[in-house]
């Protein structure tokens, strides 16, 4: 198995949310600020790499009859952990971000790699399948915060552009949310189209079966 690949995937070719669009609730309620996307974007990595770590590592004993549950359970222990962490250190964020980051329990971004990836594979392959997935999870919600801060609230990272900039409320209402995820969606599939584009094959004099009676022109002698 190639590892790079493994972990490389989900940063774009396979990225969660721009790619698979997966996990659209959360994008759109956490972006409006860029520091919150943040927020949500590491919380969720954090639990992708560990619930697969785990899940890796026990999928051997789960009877299959109850495999979704215990993947639930693994998931739900490592989100209230999180939640435990920002609560005491970071009261902001954890208020900024509100019910969904309980929610990340029942991400389906999360839910989805335990099933088809880390229930299926060694535990270093798991590990790396879910920092790549929560790495192009969170750079997916950075984009889209930093669009939306920009130009709906005239700030990046609550560093204000000052009184010469007029925000643009639009876009950190729902409805500029789902522009601005149409908008980078298209952008990111203009990249991927160019990026799977095959170069033309170039034909020459040097390549045509009728070089030897060719005067040059396409005309034969």
């Amino acid at each position: 198995m190639n590892h790079l690949k493994v972990f490389t995937k989900g940063l774009l070719k396979e990225n969660p949310v721009l790619v698979m669009l997966l996990g659209t609730c959360p994008t759109l309620a956490t972006t409006t600020l860029v520091t919150s996307a943040l927020g949500m974007g590491l919380a969720t990595t954090f639990v992708l790499l560990c619930s697969n770590v785990v899940i890796a590592l026990i999928k051997n004993i789960i009877p299959k009859e109850v495999r979704l549950p215990c993947f639930i359970v693994v998931i739900a222990g490592f989100v209230t952990f999180v939640s435990f962490i920002l609560q005491a250190y970071l009261s902001d964020l954890y208020d900024s971000l509100g019910i969904f980051l309980s929610l990340i329990v029942v991400n389906c971004i999360i839910l989805g790699r335990a099933e088809m990836f880390a229930s299926k594979n060694r535990i270093g392959a798991s590990a790396l399948d879910g920092l790549g997935m929560g790495l192009g999870f969170t750079l997916a919600l950075f984009i889209m915060s930093s669009i939306r801060e920009i130009l709906g609230c005239g700030s990046w990272l609550n560093i204000s552009f000052g009184d010469w900039y007029e925000p643009m409320i639009f876009f950190i209402t729902p409805a500029g949310g789902f522009f601005v995820f149409g908008i980078v969606i298209a952008g990111v599939n203009i990249i991927m189209n160019r990026m799977n584009q095959k170069p033309k094959e170039s034909f020459s004099c040097a390549e045509c079966p009728s070089k030897d009676v060719c005067i040059g022109t396409g005309e034969v002698k």
